[in-house]
C-alpha cells in the first residue's frame, strides 16, 4: 500500500516509549499519530526560539519602530512583484 507520508525509523529509550504509549492511550490515538503531533509541537518550539533570537538581535536602543498598519501596507514596488 503506497503512502504519501515519509516514513522514518527511530530508536527511542524505554522511558520515552512508555510516555508515548500513555499519552496516546489517554488521547485515544495511535502512537504514531501522537508521535507526529509531538514532533510538530517540538518543531514549533524550535521555530519560536529562532524567532526570539532574531527579535533579540533587532531589539536595540536604535531600533526603528513601525506601526502595525504601516508594516502591512503594500507599496507600489511590492504590488508589482505579486
Amino acid at each position: 500500500m503506497a503512502t504519501t507520508k515519509k516514513r522514518i525509523n527511530i530508536s527511542i529509550p524505554k522511558t520515552v516509549e512508555q510516555a508515548l504509549s500513555l499519552v496516546a492511550a489517554r488521547d485515544q490515538v495511535p502512537q504514531a499519530t501522537k508521535a507526529v503531533h509531538l514532533l510538530q509541537l517540538a518543531l514549533e518550539l524550535e521555530e519560536d526560539m529562532i524567532w526570539d533570537q532574531v527579535a533579540n538581535t533587532r531589539d536595540t536602543k536604535k531600533a526603528r519602530f513601525v506601526s502595525h498598519k504601516q508594516a502591512w501596507v503594500v507599496g507600489p514596488e511590492q504590488s508589482r512583484r505579486a
